[in-house]
């Protein structure tokens, strides 16, 4: 029966210790050309084996029989791995037993036992040439004066110890095929694995990117469309100022959004502007300026420059939180404060409130990117109301860069909510 395929996005499966799926082969097909080298080994070296006869019987019909079985059984060695390590492994010691010549008979059994051993089935590998070994042993020491040929005397130890040498090392190295093979498979599924944790990684990191950028531009858009549409008759010239802003600040989410998809198209190509920081925050003040919330920022302690990608995610929280007030806050004036203080930034912003009734602080992916943006740099983020009606947000960013880990910091009052 064909395996059903998982389909695009799925896992790959990763081998359970001690079997091997990938020894099946493709489209259900049948192992031909290794059986049938087997089968020419086993027919020509046992055909030189009856010129060097020393006592035992020629090679006639039924021993060609016999040759041929065993490796005509392996052909299933795939499909059915246990039966076909014991079938082998009796045919050599009908072989051997009805008195025919030794020779490479036993390759038959060894492939057998070493497909077993190497697809999983372990017992029934070990447990073919342990029978076969046996079965010899017994044949050898006890059942030799009843068995062809007439006048064949007991077999020596010297070529039993051989015997069990051998089908000892034939399964063992199986076992090491085995377990190579199940180490690439793990080391593969685990690059997978780490192939689709980067993109996931930068999918999320697109998405923050987008939902910064347009949730910002729009809420200036949104709050300079109703003074337009308020002003246009009363105060024409005040609306053209509002429909300027919202050129400018189109135009700017446009060049942004830009960017954002130039890293999609060009994977690994370095973006084509700088991405912003905290030095761009004058350019962030003006722009809330335009929608009409006056923002004052201040500094505390030495500026000390942020590890590669804390800036920009500074910047993306001060203008989540500057958004969040244009949106859904009543008041017309936000603080930023920067305070660097040894091995760390800490951002805050304030606004005296209160929440617009119409928008309500609805809860959405705003302040759950900027927990997500401050963890991947090893820091935090807390949002909510204060005591006097405002609301605040202060993340704190370490100036170090932390080792790389998957976090994802759930600390702080999310009751007031944020952007959509």
């Amino acid at each position: 029966m064909a395996a059903r395929d998982p389909g695009p996005g799925a896992a790959p499966a990763v081998p359970r210790r001690g079997r091997w799926p990938a020894l099946r082969p493709p489209s259900g097909r049948l192992p031909w050309r290794s059986t049938g080298a087997v089968l020419l080994v086993q027919l020509a070296g046992s055909q030189f084996a009856d010129h060097a006869r020393t006592g035992r019987l020629p090679v006639d019909a039924l021993a060609r029989v016999l040759l041929v079985l065993g490796p005509a059984l392996l052909l299933f060695r795939h499909r059915h791995p246990g039966p076909v390590a014991l079938g082998p492994s009796a045919v050599v010691l009908l072989y051997l037993g009805a008195g025919y010549p030794y020779g490479p008979v036993f390759l038959s059994a060894a492939v057998g036992a070493f497909s077993a051993v190497a697809s999983g089935h372990r017992r029934a590998g070990w447990a073919s040439l342990g029978v076969l070994w046996a079965g010899l042993l017994v044949v050898g020491h006890g059942l030799h004066a009843v068995l062809p040929p007439d006048g064949d005397g007991p077999a020596g130890w010297g070529a039993d110890a051989a015997l069990a040498a051998w089908a000892t090392t034939v399964p063992a190295v199986a076992e090491l095929a085995r377990a190579r093979r199940e180490q690439r498979a793990r080391e593969r599924a685990e690059r997978e694995e780490a192939e689709r944790h980067r993109a996931d990684e930068e999918r999320l990191r697109i998405a923050r990117e987008l939902h910064d950028v347009l949730a910002h531009s729009i809420s200036v858009i949104n709050v300079q469309a109703g003074v337009g549409l308020a002003l246009l008759d009363s105060d024409p010239e005040q609306a053209r100022s509002a429909l300027t802003t919202i050129k400018a600040a189109s135009k700017e989410a446009l060049g942004e959004v830009r960017q954002v998809l130039d890293t999609l198209r060009t994977p690994g190509a370095a973006p084509r502007a700088p991405a912003p920081g905290l030095g761009r925050l004058p350019e962030l003040a003006e722009q809330a300026a335009d929608a009409g919330l006056r923002v004052t920022v201040a500094t505390e302690g030495p500026p000390v420059p942020l590890p590669p990608g804390a800036d920009l995610a500074a910047f993306r929280i001060v203008q989540e939180a500057l958004t969040n007030t244009v949106r859904h806050s009543a008041s017309r004036a936000a603080r930023v404060r920067l305070r660097y203080a040894p091995g760390g930034l800490e951002l805050r912003v304030d606004d005296d409130g209160p929440a617009t009734a119409a928008d309500g602080h609805g809860g959405g992916n705003g302040l759950v990117g900027m927990r997500e943006r401050a963890a991947a740099f090893g820091g935090t983020v807390a949002a909510g109301p204060r005591a006097d009606g405002g609301f605040r947000v202060v993340a704190e960013l370490p100036l170090t860069a932390p080792p790389r880990r998957v976090a994802h910091d759930t600390t702080g009052n999310i009751e007031n909510g944020d952007t959509a």
